[in-house]
């Protein structure tokens, strides 16, 4: 019997969380699951909070509900709750001002990451089978990462984003996250759009260049999975992706980033005069004043790096790298200026995908100092269906 959870042992849940379960269909390739999804989806007659409360009152409840939701349930799966995010999705550390901050059961002493922290917490908590949430700048491969979980960020525009809050439309995504392989691969072809592109992967390259801004506990973890993997991956070229100009196209993801969210979020900050967390509040105002020709020379910058990295990942051609370069950060430090070096180099590894669109998957392989950490692998665009392949093969070596 699916039933929403009656306890919420690491505060993944909002108050406004479901009191009965949506049921899914009785047959399906998800029939029995359950599922709950990050506070950014629309559900028909509830409120949406975003992470805020302020926009939770000033809200109308929704008049239909998000495809995505619409397809899980239809396949088999029950939605029973709605999940804590970082305030208005900016960030990837896992905490909120408002409604507090999740707890990694994995690691208790560090966060899960963000911005879909809700959604790691109750998945890695075993609240639920799957979860979803948005990735725009690592917001689901972080807490992958974090909390042990495959993750699953899509090409762009492969995941039908209706009814979902828009934050930088142009890198935002749909998102997945599970603890297990198989069902990681069910879930993410039930909700994947068009046929893809698929093709065995024949060429992988290690992004020596984001190796080399790890930590040694991330960077020695790299090498110890790539030699456990080496029977079912490629012969790995090592080859610099970005060199020194990753820090460029970091700041470039960036200025896009902030330039869009002056069409979509900032609107409603300003008109309600919305009360901000620490470091989500600074954020903003940085955002606020990106200008017009700062945004036109990202765009240069990011069509360059779109056409780079689509050169190198052909159909059959993967980049691999570690999800995220560092251990998480400990819980109950404020979000703001001490996380931002911390921000800044775990953009560097997530910026890649998002600037070309491509897909990557985050998938658990182990630990660095004592926290979860996972190896992500960057495909072509439409590849979405043969990364999952992957995830399911390497299940059964890690």
């Amino acid at each position: 019997m699916i039933a929403v959870p009656k306890n919420d042992p690491v505060h993944a849940l909002v108050p406004h969380t479901l009191e009965e379960p949506i049921l899914g269909a009785q047959d399906g390739p998800l029939a029995g699951r359950s599922f709950m999804v990050k506070d950014l989806f629309a559900i028909e007659g509830r409120k949406t909070g975003n992470g805020n409360p302020a926009f939770y009152a000033a809200t109308k409840p929704a008049t239909a509900t998000a495809p995505v939701i619409s397809t899980l349930v239809s396949a088999g799966a029950s939605l029973t709750g709605i999940t804590i995010c970082d305030e208005f999705f900016y960030s990837v550390v896992g905490t909120n001002a408002h409604y507090g901050q999740p707890v990694n059961a994995r690691a208790g002493r560090y966060v899960t990451g963000g911005s879909s922290c809700g959604s790691a917490a109750a998945l890695a908590a075993q609240m639920c089978d799957f979860a979803l949430g948005a990735d725009t700048g690592g917001s689901i491969r972080v807490p992958a990462s974090f909390c042990g979980l495959y993750g699953l960020r899509p090409t762009h525009g492969r995941i039908d984003m209706t009814g979902a809050t828009p934050m930088s439309p142009s890198f935002d995504t749909v998102g997945i996250l599970a603890r297990d392989a198989e069902l990681f691969r069910t879930v993410g072809r039930t909700l994947l759009d068009g046929s893809g592109t698929s093709a065995p992967i024949e060429r992988l390259v290690l992004a020596t260049d984001v190796v080399g801004y790890c930590e040694a506990s991330v960077d020695q973890l790299v090498w110890r999975t790539l030699d456990t993997l080496a029977g079912a991956l490629p012969d790995v070229e090592h080859a610099e992706i970005a060199g020194k100009d990753i820090v460029a196209w970091r700041k470039a993801f960036a200025t896009l980033q902030g330039f869009e969210i002056q069409s979509t979020l900032l609107p409603f900050i300003r008109s309600h005069d919305v009360n901000l967390g620490p470091g989500i509040k600074e954020r903003f105002e940085i955002a606020s004043a990106i200008t017009a020709g700062e945004a036109e020379e990202a765009r240069e910058t990011r069509r360059v790096v779109t056409a780079h990295l689509k050169s190198i990942l052909q159909p059959g051609t993967a980049i691999v790298l570690p999800t995220t370069p560092t251990q998480p950060p400990e819980r109950n430090i404020p979000d703001g200026a001490s996380f931002a070096e911390f921000r800044a180099i775990t953009l560097q590894n997530t910026c890649l995908a998002g600037l070309a669109g491509l897909p990557q998957i985050s998938v658990p392989v182990g630990e660095a100092s004592g926290c979860p950490a996972g190896l992500s692998f960057i495909g072509w665009e439409g590849g979405d269906e043969t990364l999952l392949d992957l995830a399911v093969g390497l299940s059964e070596m890690i």
